[in-house]
């Protein structure tokens, strides 16, 4: 059999840098675990509009496409600002999710002991926190149609509408409840029933997924305003939450600092299954390309290097594997080893960003 493909796009700002890290990583599976990729890299974002005028060329896209999985760095800098925005070095990564259909977008919300005092919870109500919200990625408010800003008599009206088709609501569903077989099967799914239609349908059609297709999973409704509450009053009463793209970009964001650090975290963005049975898959850091320290060896690779612990559970069946590298990371992070974002109040020494692979790698060799 062939070797499983991936495609890199470290992007700009501190992208290249912590996707180094990753790479050190890759190479050590197929060292050590007997688990070879064939890697390619391309160009996404401002650095591909400087080479090729736009935030992602064809070619690249045809790329994205044929692999079984593309791992992405950030994207965007102070330099591309004032570029018009179909050009901007964000839509290149938003074309990547539109054209590989990447509707099931997976943001864990994951609490390691040791930065547990980084929350802005109290440590026991996030110290173990482990949940998963699962955010439909390509349909909803952001695409919906008619959307813009119009003249009504004399003022100015803006339009954006919410949408969901119900195949749409099913295949995110279907996503959620065969994730929650591999955790602890139990799903949330949140929405506005109470006053929106798009809400009735969305939950009408989860209960109906559910009651056809997944009985064995445990399912419950949740109003999306009281679930941002229930997150912040008691969070590790979530295992999987499902829901919209508008809710979902709220949730995730606040599920994140839970954690009390928003660079730790990876994500995974997936669509239906190729050929070969695996998805169409984009594993990328929820941080940005941060301007202001790149080049100069301060940025976290965690985060960059979590989103290739996913690749090996969801893109690989690899879930052993993707256990051994997060259980790497957190012996590190109890260690002490601490880059400059992780550094508390009581200050201390970071350690660069390759002194965090070298870290890690270190631990990957220990659990052998």
């Amino acid at each position: 059999m062939s070797n499983p493909t991936l495609l890199i796009l470290a992007g700009d700002g501190i992208g290249p840098e912590v996707m180094n890290e990753v790479k050190r990583i890759i190479t050590w599976y197929g060292d050590k675990r007997d688990m070879p990729f064939d890697v390619t890299e391309d160009l996404v974002g401002g650095c591909a509009y400087d080479k090729h005028g736009t935030p992602l060329a064809d070619a690249t896209m045809a790329k994205a496409q044929e692999v079984d999985a593309v791992l992405l760095g950030a994207v965007g800098g102070p330099k591309y600002d004032d570029l018009d925005f179909s050009v901007k070095p964000e839509r290149g990564l938003l074309r990547l999710r539109k054209e590989m259909d990447l509707f099931s977008n997976l943001r864990p919300a994951q609490c390691f002991d040791a930065l547990a005092d980084f929350s802005s919870l109290k440590r026991e109500i996030v110290a173990g926190l482990d949940i998963m919200i699962v955010r439909e990625l390509t349909s909803g408010v952001y695409f919906g149609e008619p959307r813009g800003i119009h003249v009504e008599g004399n003022e100015r009206v803006g339009v954006n509408t919410q949408r969901y088709t119900e195949s749409e609501i099913a295949r995110v569903a279907r996503s959620a409840f065969e994730l929650a077989r591999r955790r602890s099967n139990k799903v949330c799914s949140m929405e506005k029933a109470n006053v929106m239609e798009s809400g009735v349908l969305w939950r009408q059609v989860v209960t109906e997924i559910h009651e056809k297709e997944y009985s064995d999973v445990q399912l419950s409704h949740m109003y999306a305003d009281n679930g941002a509450m229930q997150l912040v009053r008691n969070p590790k009463q979530f295992d999987v939450i499902v829901t919209d793209n508008l809710f979902g970009d709220l949730l995730s964001d606040a599920a994140a600092m839970l954690t009390g650090s928003l660079g730790m975290l990876p994500s995974a963005s997936l669509g239906l299954p190729m050929a070969n049975g695996r998805p169409k898959a984009l594993y990328e850091p929820v941080h940005g390309s941060a301007p202001d320290i790149t080049g100069q060896g301060k940025a976290n690779p965690i985060a960059c290097i979590l989103s290739f612990a996913m690749a090996l559970r969801y893109s690989f069946d690899a879930g052993a594997e993707a256990d051994r590298l997060e259980a790497a990371v957190e012996k590190v992070l109890a260690d002490g080893a601490r880059t400059a974002d992780l550094l508390g109040p009581d200050g201390g020494t970071p350690i660069s960003t390759t002194e965090m692979g070298d870290a890690i790698l270190a631990a990957l060799d220990a659990s052998l």
